[in-house]
Order: structure tokens, then C-alpha cells, then sequence
């Protein structure tokens, strides 16, 4: 299974992790059905260990029917049947703690599955209708929604009520296959800490925890005004009595939260991160950010400005399973992320974007705090334009097929070059484009020059290197365009984002590029290097 590494900094390990995201169903496919299952994931065991990261985080493993690719659970103690079983989970969640990588599961708390028993029974006109937002409608026989919320789903126009036969509506923000839940009822509060209770006895470090600013609601319900404040249905106040209680039972178990949570109110967004509340969220502001030299010097800035008070550490990521590839995003002409701009047929530039992908990857885990990795980032690949009758996210559909959804980032992985189907497995799930097997990782694993070499390489001098991870950053005189600071015990980071070569910052030794140097020994446009003062 490999060799164990040495944690640094066991009992504050979150703070400067490097977390590498598994959406299981595209990762590996052991049973050879195209869907990607736990086993396949155990077999790999061995590469992330090679490939340096420090903790796992899986996106929802449990029952599901896949109305939103897992997001919708109906049953959070059992593993859906396509993935394993719970047994192979706790063998995966101790063979993982066995080379030193620990797990985080994913949380869904807005909603469940309308497969959920709950729900269910809800539908059968039971007591549970309570757990959820059921409520007559209006208009003069109750056909119009409760409320005009706007939908979850970028670009959708459909309601987020449903009506039912009895003439009762529920709620929905998202597809009316997740029905809300009602957090002002305590079952629903009891029946997730035992939920958290469930997985941190099976050895898992830490939750993600999905939509974490939806789960409290106006009990009103009234319609949606824009700038009302507070908002109806996001960040609401009473959400951090919840995310107390919820901390009381990590902390039994040495458990670690990150949030899910999207805010413009860098204040309101920092009062999740108090010491009594969550570790760490997501920092979606830099994952958005164009490739420009000041908008990205603004969001470091502003995300460490926002973490300081509450003494939280940051986290960065460049993609997760909802957005964009990074080599895609970053060979186009706007390289910001924003949902409601998708769009097909897209011009993309894939030599610019990987060269500004590789950049990008050693500016990220050269910053202070923990750093997500989404599974294939640390391979290069792109985003997928898949032909539109194989798309199966609900983003698409709900659109009308404006949108081209989130399936184009979770195409299979390609493995070994040599094999079908890229060394996946079975025939997969979402089609791999005709050339896939050019980002094979064990292609990639012989060319000193490939992606996977990169990141390989900058997760080990991340590890080795004190003064990388969590601790503070000193920006330093640059060009225009050019992004240089200092880190702890003499460590130096500097990108070019300009069109033209620059000069190294004052350094003894070179650690690391993204690309080569110019013959004059100048850092190319689109280019980073880790440097020792």
C-alpha cells in the first residue's frame, strides 16, 4: 500500500493540509461497471499517498438516487450500492489513516432525497410533513407557490415549490427531488448530530458541510425582496446556534468542519469561522478571481483580512466538482469563474491555460493556510464539452439547456494510457474525449515535465518546508503584473502575470518553476517559481 508519511503539526493539521477532493463516481472504477466505486479508490490509495496529500475529502458517498449527483441522500448510514459498502468504507477510511491521509465526508443539511424515509412518509400524510416546508399555496384555489424564491440552480427559471395531488406545495431550493428540511424542528437538529456521530466512529477526520448558509428559514416564508435584511432563507443567525452544537460533537471526536459558504459580507462570513463554530469554509472569492496580477493580490488580501479576526486559517482552491476546469478557465478570454456566464462552444486556449494552471498551482500552495485539490487538476486536465445528449446534471436540464452544467469537470479519469478506456475501468458513466489517454497519470508519472510531476513535486517541498502552510505573508516589490512575497524561514513565491519576462526576486537557490526560465534567467509571462532568499 505504499509507506506512511509524517504528519506535521498533528493536533492543528487542518490548518496548512492540502485536502484532495474524490468525487467517487468518476475516480476509479474497480468492479468494472463505468461507475467509479470504493474499491477503485483503495487500489489508488498508493498514488495520493505518492502524490502528498493529507487528507481525503469524499463528495456524498450514501444511498442516493443521483437526481444531483449524490446531493440528494436517502439514507446517510448506508453507502449507495453503486459505490460499495459501508464495510469497504471503513476499510477505506483506515487503510487511508494507515499512510497517514485522513477522510472527510460531505454533509448535505438543506435537504434530503425525496426517496429520503422521511419524506416519504411525508408524502403519506404522516407527522413528518413536519420536518419539512409543506404549505398551502395561493391564489384563489391555492395554484399559485407559497413564496416567489428564486432557485438554487444558476439560470433556472422553475419554481422551488411543487404541488402535490392533496393540494399541498413543499419546498424545494434545488430540484424537486430535495425537499428542504425544516431546522426549526429538533428531530431534524438530533437526527444530524447523530449523523456526524455515526462517521466520526468510523474514524473519518472531518465534514464538509454542503450549502451551509440555506438551512435556516424565515418561518414566514415571505416573498423574496432583494437586499432585504436579513435574507429569508440565507445566512441566517440562527444558523450558528446550530453550528455549536455541531462543534460540541466534533470536538469529542478531534473532528474538523469546512463550510460550504458563499457570502459577499466578509464580516458575516467570519462569524462562521469563530472558535465555537466552523474551522475552516471555502474560499470561493479566489477560486472565481480572473488571471490578473491586482484581482488576485485584492482576494489574498481580503481573505486573509476576513480570517484574522477569528484566527480561522484560509483555504484556496482553483476547481472543485461544480466549476470549470482550471486549464479551460485560464485559456479563456475571461478567466474569472461565474455561474450564470457558462455557456457552450466557449473558444479555449489549452497551451495558454495549462501554463497559467501550472502557475496557479504553485501560487496556491505557496499561501498561507490549507488547499484543496480536485481530483485530475494535479493531471491537467480540461474540461469536457460533452455532446449534449449525454449530459446528465440537472443544471442543464433545469435550464433548458442554456447551461452547459458541472458533468464537463467530472469525466472519468484517465489512468494508464495503454488501456481502454484510459485504465478507468468500465465503460464510464460520462464519455472520456478520443485523445484522454494523453493525461494518463502513468504517462504522466515519466515525464519530468508533466503536470502530475509538478504537483508531486511542490506537495513534497510544501511538506518538507516549515515555512510554507499556515503563518504569515509579506508581499514584496514587484513589476506590474507580478505577484512576489515572503513566506516563513526564507521561502519566496513570485508570479508573472504580465506579458513580458521579468526579473527573478533577489534569491540563493531556485526550489521550483512552473515552466522554464528565459535563456537569460528571467520568469516568462505566466510563469511561477518558489525561491530560497
Amino acid at each position: 500500500m505504499g509507506q506512511p508519511r509524517p504528519a506535521r503539526n498533528q493536533s492543528a493539521w487542518w490548518r496548512s493540509a492540502v485536502i484532495y477532493q474524490v468525487y467517487v463516481r468518476s475516480f476509479a472504477d474497480g468492479d468494472g461497471d463505468g461507475t467509479g466505486d470504493l474499491a477503485g479508490v483503495r487500489a489508488r490509495l498508493p498514488y495520493l499517498a505518492e502524490l502528498g496529500v493529507d487528507a481525503l475529502w469524499f463528495n456524498p458517498w450514501y444511498l442516493s438516487p443521483l437526481a444531483d449527483g449524490g446531493y440528494d441522500v436517502a439514507d446517510y448510514r448506508t453507502i449507495d450500492p453503486a459505490f460499495g459498502t459501508l464495510a469497504e468504507a471503513e476499510k477505506l477510511i483506515a487503510e487511508a489513516r494507515e499512510l497517514g491521509i485522513r477522510t472527510l465526508v460531505d454533509i448535505v443539511p438543506n435537504h434530503v432525497s425525496d426517496q429520503h424515509p422521511w419524506f416519504r412518509a411525508a408524502l403519506a400524510g404522516g407527522p413528518e410533513r413536519e420536518l419539512f416546508h409543506f404549505r398551502p399555496g395561493r391564489g384563489e384555489h391555492g395554484e399559485l407557490p407559497p413564496n416567489d424564491w428564486p432557485s438554487q440552480f444558476a439560470g433556472s427559471t422553475e419554481p422551488v415549490w411543487t404541488r402535490l395531488p392533496d393540494g399541498d406545495w413543499y419546498l424545494h431550493l434545488f430540484t424537486p427531488q430535495q425537499p428542504d428540511l425544516n431546522w426549526d424542528h429538533p428531530a431534524v437538529r438530533r437526527e444530524h448530530e447523530e449523523i456526524l456521530r455515526f462517521w466520526f466512529e468510523r474514524g473519518v477526520a472531518g465534514v464538509r458541510i454542503d450549502s451551509a448558509a440555506l438551512l435556516a428559514k424565515d418561518p414566514d416564508l415571505p416573498d423574496y425582496v432583494e437586499g432585504r435584511d436579513p435574507n429569508p432563507y440565507v445566512d441566517r443567525d440562527e444558523l450558528h446556534d446550530i453550528y455549536r452544537s455541531w462543534r460540541e460533537v466534533a470536538d469529542a471526536y478531534d473532528g474538523i468542519f469546512v463550510g460550504e459558504v458563499w457570502l459577499p459580507d466578509s464580516e458575516r462570513f467570519a462569524r462562521y469561522l469563530r472558535p465555537d463554530e466552523l474551522h475552516t469554509a471555502f474560499n470561493f472569492s479566489f477560486l472565481s478571481c480572473p488571471w490578473d496580477a491586482d484581482r488576485l493580490r485584492t482576494s489574498i488580501d481580503e481573505t486573509l483580512a476576513e480570517h484574522a479576526p477569528v484566527g480561522a486559517p484560509a483555504t484556496w482552491v482553483l476547481c472543485n466538482h461544480d466549476v470549470t476546469r482550471t486549464v479551460t478557465r485560464y485559456g479563456r478570454a475571461e478567466t474569472g469563474f461565474d455561474f450564470t456566464a457558462k455557456a457552450f462552444g466557449t473558444p479555449t486556449d489549452l497551451a495558454l491555460g495549462t501554463r497559467r494552471a501550472r502557475a496557479a498551482a504553485l501560487l496556491s500552495l505557496a499561501l498561507p493556510g490549507a488547499v484543496y485539490v480536485y481530483q485530475g487538476e494535479e493531471l491537467g486536465l480540461p474540461e469536457v464539452e460533452l455532446p449534449r445528449e449525454s449530459i446528465q446534471d440537472p443544471m442543464y436540464l433545469r435550464s433548458g439547456g442554456t447551461d452547459p452544467g458541472r458533468d464537463g469537470c467530472r469525466v472519468p479519469l484517465p489512468w494508464t494510457a495503454a488501456e481502454e478506456h484510459a485504465g478507468f475501468g468500465g465503460e464510464p458513466w460520462l464519455p472520456q474525449p478520443a485523445d484522454w489517454h494523453v493525461y494518463a497519470a502513468d504517462r504522466q508519472a515519466d515525464d519530468p515535465d508533466s503536470m502530475l510531476r509538478l504537483y508531486r513535486t511542490a506537495l513534497r517541498l510544501r511538506r518538507d518546508e516549515a515555512g510554507f502552510g499556515d503563518g504569515p505573508l509579506d508581499w514584496l516589490p514587484a513589476p506590474g503584473g507580478v505577484l512576489a512575497f515572503a513566506r516563513g524561514d526564507g521561502l519566496l513565491c513570485g508570479v508573472n502575470l504580465s506579458d513580458g519576462p521579468v526579473p527573478l526576486p533577489e534569491h540563493t537557490q531556485l526550489l521550483l518553476s512552473s515552466g522554464s526560465l528565459t535563456d537569460d534567467g528571467l520568469l516568462p509571462p505566466d510563469t511561477a517559481v518558489w525561491l530560497r532568499a
